[in-house]
């Protein structure tokens, strides 16, 4: 499209409701990204929020090779990638239930995108009218959801005898750790999935959050945690491995945290996939470049302690963001290590293909700078067919208890159980 000036307005002009207005009329377009960073303070910085949209048929990539010819054309994308993209980049299938119909990849070029700065909003691409389209957008009353219960795709003894396996193959040293996510679902849903995004932003506010509409498909994500930056010419990657849950006072809070603090188990696990990332790093980075400048750090979230460790590294001249991809993705954190063993093992043990969980979202301008999240945290849903879940995972090593792991997965559960009104079979 030609380039016209952005319409700045101040952001006090704006209603406080904006936000909530501006989503439902991006929600209406078949294609909608709105990033959403809740005003939290994360190392590195979190999202920018950012919301575009664009009309059904719009330029889009759908291929990594797609994916760098559109770079080249130095115009903003937005989009996702499937965790099943790792099947264009490795050798691997994937043959289990699946509920949704995602593309491996899909980033569409925008009709029209507002950013929010600090004082003022900007609208980007067609901007006659936008502003009195959103401003006039009205926003129902909420209400209190009470979707049916859901079950579990992989029942809770077959997840505990899976775990005993993995720990099996981590001794015959097939795996130093692997990431077993389980599936919990439910059918014939109606709801709003603007309404619900927003609910879950107040249940649970998170650094990189995001909604995605894809035709009759939504993610709606409170993700914690960043996959991969790209800042004039350095590469930031936030891996989070150790969790624990908040203390209800200050003092026991403290104690939740110094437990994480000093607990083996996950200071292990946070640094296999640190050295996971390090090496995937090295695969596009100058020579000598790839650094660790925060390791096991510690950042409280609504409900929990969460570890987080920073690696960096300069980008070698000339990489584009598929070569990128390709030596990246998936994100160690979401695998295990090493990371094609541990995706094959994932495909036998799971029963239900991930989707967009533990894919990515995110957001590339015209000067190569990017940012994408790792979804965790979400809610995927079928306005078509009425098809709900999420899943929750958590790393599996050979000090593992089961039980624990299982209790894991219900604690990062717990925000989108309250949020949705209802709880697990």
């Amino acid at each position: 499209m030609p380039a016209t000036a952005p319409v700045t307005i101040p952001l006090h002009e704006l209603p406080a409701d904006f936000r909530a207005r501006a989503l439902h009329w991006g929600a209406a377009f078949p294609h909608c990204t709105y990033f959403e960073p809740n005003d939290l303070a994360y190392p590195q910085g979190a999202f920018e929020r950012l919301l575009a949209v664009a009309p059904a048929g719009a330029e889009s990539a759908q291929s990594l090779a797609d994916l760098a010819e559109q770079q080249a054309t130095d115009t903003l994308r937005f989009g996702f990638l499937t965790y099943d993209l790792k099947n264009d980049i490795e050798t691997l299938q994937s043959d289990n239930f699946f509920g949704f119909a995602w593309p491996r990849l899909h980033f569409f070029t925008p009709e029209t995108w507002l950013v929010w700065r600090a004082d003022t909003l900007e609208i980007h691409g067609r901007t006659d009218g936008i502003l009195d389209q959103i401003l006039t957008q009205p926003v129902p009353p909420v209400s209190t959801l009470a979707v049916p219960a859901l079950r579990p795709r992989l029942p809770k003894a077959e997840y505990l005898r899976a775990i005993e396996a993995i720990r099996e193959d981590i001794l015959n040293g097939e795996v130093y750790e692997l990431n077993l996510c389980q599936e919990f679902y439910t059918e014939n849903v109606k709801l709003n999935p603007v309404e619900v995004f927003w609910q879950l932003m107040q249940a649970s506010p998170a650094p990189f959050a995001g909604f995605v509409r894809w035709h009759d498909h939504f993610l709606l994500c409170a993700s914690p945690e960043r996959f991969l930056a790209h800042r004039n010419g350095q590469l930031i990657s936030q891996p989070i491995k150790g969790t624990i849950r908040r203390g209800p006072t200050p003092a026991q809070d403290e104690q939740q945290r110094q437990a994480l603090l000093h607990d083996e188990k996950e200071r292990a696990e946070n640094l296999m996939i640190v050295d996971l990332v390090r090496n995937d790093l090295a695969r596009v980075a100058r020579t000598g470049t790839v650094r660790v400048p925060e390791l096991f750090g510690l950042y409280p979230f609504r409900h929990l302690w969460q570890m987080i460790s920073t690696v960096t590294a300069d980008l070698r001249p000339g990489t584009d963001l598929a070569e990128i991809l390709r030596a990246t993705f998936p994100m160690g954190s979401m695998t295990g290590a090493p990371k094609i063993r541990a995706m094959q093992l994932i495909e036998h043990y799971e029963s239900s293909r991930r989707g967009l969980y533990s894919g990515s979202i995110g957001y590339m301008g015209a000067d190569g700078n990017f940012d994408f999240n790792v979804v965790i945290r979400s809610l995927q849903y079928r306005q078509d067919t009425g098809y709900l879940s999420f899943q929750v995972g958590s790393a599996i090593t050979y000090d593992s208890d089961p039980e624990r792991e299982y209790e894991e997965c219900l604690l990062k559960a717990k925000a989108l159980l309250e949020v949705l009104g209802t709880r697990i079979m």
